[in-house]
C-alpha cells in the first residue's frame, strides 16, 4: 500500500482457497496478502472427516480458534504429549511457539474460524516432521 493511500475497510468473500504448509486447504480471508492487514490474519478452515494437519508451530504468533461446527482433536506440547477435544461453540488458544497437530477424527466436517497475530498467514509456520509419528489414531 502506498504511504499516501488512506486505509479503508475491505470486504472479503472466502471463495478462493490456498494450500497451507500444514497440509490443509484454507479459504482466503483477512491477511496481508488479501487486504493489506498489518497485525492479524483470519480465515475459515474446513477439516474433512479423517483430516489431519502436519505437526507444526507458529514461531512468534498466537492463534485463536472458534469452532463453528464439528469437533477437533489437538495434540500439543514439546512432544505433543497433551491432548484436547474442542467442539462447536468452543474457543481454543495456542500460544506462539507451541508445537501442535490438529485432526478431525469424526465422520463429519469440522469448520473453524482461525485468527493469528501474523498478518502473513504462512510466514511463521514451522513444520516439525520429527514429531509426526508421536501421534497415532
Amino acid at each position: 500500500m502506498d504511504h499516501l493511500e488512506k486505509p479503508t475497510c475491505k470486504l472479503v468473500r472466502p471463495t478462493d482457497t490456498y494450500d497451507g504448509k500444514q497440509g490443509f486447504s484454507y479459504f482466503a480471508g483477512i491477511a496481508a496478502e488479501t487486504v493489506g492487514a498489518k497485525g492479524i490474519c483470519m480465515h475459515l478452515l474446513t477439516i474433512p472427516p479423517g483430516g489431519r494437519a502436519k505437526a507444526h508451530m507458529h514461531e512468534a504468533h498466537e492463534t485463536a480458534i472458534y469452532l463453528i461446527s464439528g469437533e477437533a482433536h489437538t495434540w500439543f506440547g514439546d512432544r505433543l504429549e497433551n491432548h484436547v477435544v474442542h467442539r462447536a461453540g468452543e474457543l481454543f488458544y495456542i500460544p506462539a511457539g507451541v508445537p501442535h497437530l490438529p485432526a478431525n477424527l469424526s465422520s463429519e466436517p469440522c469448520v473453524a474460524v482461525i485468527a493469528r497475530t501474523d498478518p502473513n498467514e504462512q510466514e511463521s509456520v514451522v513444520l516439525l516432521p520429527e514429531l509426526e509419528d508421536l501421534v497415532r489414531f
